[in-house]
């Protein structure tokens, strides 16, 4: 009695009759016919294996242990490879990472498996899939999920690491001490810049005031001398005898002995001493 196989969209079946491959069959209903025919179902979904955690040794002679995940999926155009071509594609390609791994790890030196994950997920990939080709399958991706030095290894490696972050706080804290001085520096330098600049306009603005002054005194001088001037223009000789009697009268009442008087006080006098003479001879 015919057997209906209903397969999904993304299943395949390789039919067998009486050995012969027929073919992919599906998705949707395949007859098989018991004796006659045999198959075997093939999963076209991407697939995540789990590749056991292996031990693997560095360039420089480091063991080190790494698992990862590797996806995958049968490319639908090329199923019947992935069973007429190997047995078990799922052990062959966990057999072909392991291998492959440790290929990969003992080309590289420790710091540069720890540091460069993602460069070691690209060649695995490459390498991967151009093997897995043959076989109808394509690796997708691959990424290691925890890579595990041994112990000696991993202490050495934490007091290197606690060394450079105690050397980044010694530089960054003399960093900031110099950008602090530098900054100190800066601001004195433009205070004493500052402060000059403010003393010179003070110097500046007192000898324009100084200026200004003397201008409107050497002024003031000139008015009073050309005022002094006109008045003098006005004033006859017998007022000026009669300031100089004052003069005497004042000279008079002091306790000198001894006078100098210049020679033109007498010509000051001669108006009173004509007048004088003027007298006694009409007399």
């Amino acid at each position: 009695m015919p057997i209906i196989n209903f397969l999904k969209n993304y299943e395949r079946l390789a039919r067998f009759q009486l050995g012969n491959f027929e073919g992919m069959k599906g998705p949707g209903p395949v007859w098989m016919i018991p004796i006659l025919h045999s198959g075997s179902r093939v999963d076209l979904r991407t697939e995540v294996i789990d590749i056991p955690r292996q031990r693997n040794i560095t360039k420089d002679n480091a063991p080190i242990d790494i698992d990862f995940l590797v996806y995958m999926r049968v490319i639908t155009e090329y199923s019947e490879r992935a069973v007429l071509e190997v047995e078990n594609y799922r052990a062959a390609v966990i057999g072909l990472a392991t291998t492959t791994l440790r290929a990969v790890v003992g080309d590289i030196d420790l710091d540069e498996v720890l540091s460069q994950r993602e460069r070691i997920n690209t060649v695995l990939r490459e390498r991967l899939d151009a093997e897995t080709e043959r076989w109808g399958i394509k690796v997708t991706n691959v990424e290691i999920r925890e890579i595990e030095p041994p112990v000696d290894i991993q202490d050495a490696m934490n007091r290197q690491m606690s060394a450079e972050r105690v050397r980044r706080a010694v530089v960054r804290e003399a960093e900031g001490t110099r950008e602090a001085a530098v900054t100190v520096a800066d601001g004195e330098k433009q205070a004493a810049i500052l402060k000059a600049e403010g003393e010179r306009q003070a110097e500046i603005l007192q000898a324009e005031g100084d200026q200004q002054a003397a201008i409107l005194r050497a002024d003031g001088f000139a008015t009073a001398l050309d005022r002094v001037y006109s008045v003098a223009q006005n004033v006859d000789g017998k007022t000026m005898s009669l300031q100089y009697f004052d003069t005497l009268k004042e000279l008079g009442t002091s306790e000198a002995t001894k006078f100098i008087f210049p020679l033109e006080f007498t010509n000051f006098l001669k108006p009173f001493t004509d007048l004088t003479g003027g007298g006694k001879s009409e007399d």
